[in-house]
């Protein structure tokens, strides 16, 4: 008997240090996700007073500039994309992902301690643009890098539940950026905001990153990445890297972009537009107009997870069809619920954050995994920020143009119902990759299956 219980003792230590790996794997991975929507919600949130203290001219001219310089952002995450993607192949990933979650805090703190525009003038909003280009740049290498060291670390056969964490930090770094700007904002007052008040949540980025730097350079690489490198079969150079992935995979690649078409069309328009258009078509005060998308994504967080283990259970492809479908079938019925009222604008937007939740929550496992090992980080980079920047950081943007000339409040749905039939295209021809070994140079889904 005391055999017995030493052995069994003795089996369950390597398990019990395999799932604590695991744990740290995702928090490290997880946290770089939260702090960069950390700083999309507290800039989306604290506009008016960023605008008011860093530009000139009149309120409408410096928010003009202010989403400008919000936008620049998106443009340079492709050019971090083909940097950092092809670099986290050949060096490893966590190496990567330690040096861009420090620049984007930093870039996100530094934001915090511009001086404003009566005091240094033009200089002013420059060095906004500098640093909002960084931390775009830095961005182009995290999600990617972020879901590539994620999914390598994951068990396959919950791969899509250890995924979902990492939306998961995603809305909570959001939600929580958000929260702060507003929380604020209500306890100083708004004389206290746009005189200082507004820094205060940009400082809270500097622990976010030394922690998130913390637990990913104490992490070993991932064991996919390992053996790869130990197998000496990877790339030597991350020129020839980029070049194998362009002319090898260029089909993934297309399917890629495809499918985040869908994906963040449907999460701009939801997140990063809703606000304007329950305040301007809606007619809703603006904390409402503010509250209204913020419980939406905290209902959102609560399902992530399940639907993550449920595309574990019947495929990727499953969810994202029954997530694509709905979309589509349900965007202009619950956007004419909105416009019923304050309950409407609820209800529509709950229903359309539920059906988004089984793309969200299973992207994180299925897009590294579209990707052989060697060229992973850079295909998954490189797709996911080019798309992203034309069709994702775009749609807020395109929707308030297109309300504005056509007088139509439902051209949201049309815009999310045209991104759906995108994304469906691409998913058509994207392979099955539930249970599949991210190990080796083959593309997943080609391989056995773990039932």
């Amino acid at each position: 008997m005391h055999y017995a219980n030493s052995w069994t003792a003795q089996s369950a230590q390597p398990q019990a240090q395999a799932r604590s790996l695991l744990r740290r794997a995702i928090a490290a991975s997880a946290l770089g996700n939260a702090t960069e929507w950390f700083d999309y919600g507290i800039y989306a949130y604290g506009l008016s007073y960023i605008s008011a203290a860093l530009f000139p001219g009149s309120t409408a001219q410096a928010t003009l500039f202010a989403l400008a310089t919000f936008a620049i952002s998106f443009l340079v995450r492709p050019l971090g994309g083909l940097f950092w993607g092809p670099l986290g192949d050949r060096l490893g990933r966590k190496h990567v992902l330690a040096l861009t979650i420090i620049l984007m805090s930093v870039a996100t703190l530094l934001v915090g301690l511009v001086p404003t525009y009566a005091s240094i003038g033009w200089w002013a909003p420059a060095i906004l643009v500098a640093l909002r280009m960084i931390q775009g740049f830095s961005t182009g290498g995290e999600y990617g890098g972020a879901a590539t060291f994620m999914a390598e670390y994951a068990p396959d056969k919950k791969r899509g539940f250890c995924g979902s964490f990492l939306e998961f930090a995603t809305l909570s770094g959001f939600s929580l950026g958000a929260f702060l700007m507003l929380g604020c904002s209500v306890v100083l007052g708004n004389t206290a905001m746009h005189s200082w008040g507004w820094r205060l949540p940009f400082l809270i980025a500097a622990p976010l990153g030394l922690i998130g730097f913390y637990l990913r350079s104490k992490l070993e690489d991932t064991p996919v990445f390992r053996e790869l490198e130990q197998s000496m079969h990877k790339e030597q150079h991350s020129c020839v890297t980029l070049k194998a992935l362009l002319r090898d995979y260029w089909k993934p690649l297309i399917q890629l972009g495809g499918l985040v078409v869908a994906l963040n069309v449907v999460n701009y328009v939801l997140l990063a537009y809703m606000p304007t258009f329950m305040q301007k078509q809606l007619g809703m005060s603006d904390n409402m107009s503010l509250l209204v998308p913020l419980i939406g994504m905290l209902a959102m967080m609560v399902f992530l997870p399940f639907a993550g283990t449920f595309s574990d259970r019947v495929g990727r492809k499953n969810v994202w069809w029954f997530s694509l479908i709905g979309l589509f079938v349900a965007a202009i019925p619950m956007f004419l619920l909105m416009k019923l009222g304050l309950v409407g604008a609820f209800l529509g937007f709950a229903v359309l954050g539920l059906l988004y939740v089984p793309q969200l929550a299973s992207i994180s496992a299925m897009f590294p995994a579209m990707f052989p090992t060697q060229v992973r980080y850079a295909g998954m980079a490189i797709a996911y920020n080019l798309s992203t920047s034309i069709f994702g950081g775009t749609a807020p943007m395109a929707n308030q143009w297109l309300v504005a000339h056509t007088g139509n409040a439902l051209v949201p749905a049309y815009y999310m119902m045209a991104a759906c039939v995108v994304g469906a295209i691409a998913l058509i021809f994207v392979p099955e990759t539930r249970g599949c070994s991210l190990r080796g140079q083959g593309i997943p889904g080609k391989q056995e299956v773990v039932l």
